[in-house]
C-alpha cells in the first residue's frame, strides 16, 4: 500500500483530498467535528515533514455552484483549533491569486481551500478541471474514504497528474486494511448482522459473504422481502416485490454453502408507523393485515444475541428495526450491546452504513468496536467486492 507513511514530504506542496462534509448549525458553526478529527493524524504527519498543506473537500451539495451557506469557512476555524495553529483559507479555488497565496505559506503551513464542489468540474470529473488542481501540488495524498466511490476530480483523475508522488493517508490506510480483513479474515466464526430498509441496496453484500461467513442475521425492513420469498405473511410490511425471487434464490445460495441463515421468528409489528402506535408481537410469516413490522421480536433477539456472542468476528451493517422509535430499539440496541461485549471479549468487531454508526452512538458503545468505517455508500460498494475509483487512483 502506498502510505504516507513510508514516504517524508519535506519541501513539497502537498494536495490532500479529506473529507471535512460536516454538520453546521445556522450561525454556521460547526456541530459535529468527528470527520475533521479523523484526519488530523494525516494532516500532523505532512506537516511535521515540513510540507505545505494544501487541503481539498466538499460540503453538502452545492452542484456546481456558489453557495456561501456551504463555504468551508467555519471549517477552517474549527481545523485551527484541534490542529492549534492558523489554518489559512483561500476563497478561491484555483486562480493565480491561489498559487500566490501558496508560495507565502511557511513550510509546516496548512491551506484548505473553498469548497470544491462550487465548481461543476469537480463532480463530472473534468480533466482540466483535474490539471489545474494538480498545479497545486507536488504530491497527491488521498485521505476521503467516504468519497472513495465517486470518480470525481478531487478524489480520483487529479491522481494521473502524480504518477510517482501519490498516497493514501492514514485515515484510507485504516479503511483498507479494516475492510480486507472482512472480506478475507480467516476468524471463525464469522457472522454478518445485515438491516436496513431495502434488500435492493444490501444483497449484493451478502451475496459477496457468502462463503466467507459463518452465520448471516438479517433484520431491518429488508427482512420482509426474504420472509416474502420464503412464503410467509408480512401484512403491510415494507418489502420490495421485484426483488423476491432474487431473494429466494440467495437464500438458496447460503443453504448450499452452509451458511447458517437467521431470520427472525417473531416480529413487533404496529398499525401504524409512529412511535405511539399499538403493538402486538407476531410470528414473523403471520403479521395480520393492516400491520406492518418495525423491529425484531423477543425470541428473534435472543437468538441473534446468542450466536454473536459465540462469535469471534462480527460485521455489523444496518439496524434491526425503527430504532430511531423508542418504542422499536430493543433489536437495534441488543445487537449493538451484543457487538460490543463480544468484541470486549477479544473478538473483532466492524461497523459501517450511517443508520449503524449512529445506533452504537446513540447507545454510546462506539469507543467499544474494534472498527468503524467512515463511509456508508464507499464502504458498502467495497464490501459488494467492487473497485473504488479513488483507491484505484492510487494503487494504479
Amino acid at each position: 500500500m502506498k502510505s504516507i507513511q513510508d514516504v517524508s514530504f519535506k519541501g513539497k506542496r502537498v494536495l490532500m483530498r479529506v473529507d471535512f462534509n460536516v454538520p453546521l448549525d445556522e450561525n454556521g458553526k460547526v456541530t459535529d467535528d468527528t470527520r475533521i478529527r479523523e484526519s488530523i493524524a494525516s494532516i500532523q504527519k505532512i506537516v511535521n515533514d515540513g510540507a505545505k498543506l494544501i487541503l481539498m473537500s466538499h460540503l453538502g451539495r452545492p452542484k456546481g455552484k456558489v453557495n456561501l451557506s456551504m463555504s468551508l469557512e467555519p471549517v477552517a476555524e474549527q481545523l485551527s483549533k484541534l490542529v492549534g495553529k492558523k489554518v489559512h483559507f483561500e476563497r478561491e479555488l484555483i486562480s493565480e491569486q491561489t498559487i500566490k497565496e501558496i508560495e507565502k505559506l511557511n513550510w509546516g503551513d496548512i491551506m484548505l481551500l473553498e469548497n470544491i464542489r462550487f465548481y461543476a468540474g469537480e463532480e463530472s470529473g473534468d480533466e482540466d478541471f483535474s490539471a489545474r488542481l494538480a498545479s497545486l501540488g507536488d504530491a497527491y495524498v488521498n485521505d476521503a474514504f467516504g468519497t472513495a466511490h465517486r470518480a470525481h476530480a478531487s478524489t480520483t483523475i487529479v491522481a494521473k497528474y502524480f504518477p510517482k508522488d501519490k498516497y493514501f493517508g492514514y485515515l484510507m490506510d485504516n479503511e483498507i486494511v479494516n475492510l480486507e480483513k472482512v472480506l478475507s479474515s480467516n476468524i471463525h466464526p464469522y457472522t454478518a448482522i445485515i438491516g436496513g430498509s431495502k434488500v435492493s441496496t444490501k444483497i449484493d453484500i451478502i451475496r459477496n459473504l457468502i462463503g466467507r461467513v459463518d452465520n448471516m442475521i438479517i433484520g431491518g425492513g429488508m427482512v420482509f422481502t426474504f420472509i416474502k420469498a420464503l412464503g410467509g405473511n408480512i401484512g403491510n410490511s415494507l418489502f420490495e416485490e421485484d426483488k423476491v425471487e432474487e431473494a429466494r434464490q440467495t437464500i438458496l445460495e447460503m443453504v448450499a454453502h452452509g451458511v447458517n441463515l437467521i431470520l427472525p421468528a417473531d416480529i413487533v409489528a404496529a398499525d401504524k408507523f409512529a412511535n405511539d402506535a399499538n403493538r402486538q408481537i407476531v410470528a414473523a410469516g403471520e403479521i395480520p393485515d393492516g400491520w406492518m413490522g418495525l423491529d425484531i421480536g423477543p425470541k428473534a433477539i435472543k437468538k441473534a444475541t446468542e450466536v454473536i456472542l459465540n462469535s469471534s468476528m462480527v460485521l455489523w451493517n444496518g439496524p434491526m428495526g425503527v430504532f430511531e422509535m423508542d418504542n422499536f430499539q430493543n433489536g437495534t440496541r441488543s445487537v449493538a450491546i451484543a457487538v460490543a461485549t463480544v468484541t470486549n471479549a477479544g473478538g473483532y468487531s466492524a461497523i459501517g452504513g450511517g443508520d449503524s454508526v449512529a445506533a452504537i452512538n446513540k447507545y454510546d458503545l462506539s469507543s467499544m468496536m474494534s472498527y468503524i468505517s467512515t463511509g456508508g455508500g464507499a464502504m458498502l460498494e467495497y464490501l459488494e467486492g467492487l473497485k473504488l475509483p479513488g483507491i484505484a487512483a492510487i494503487e494504479d
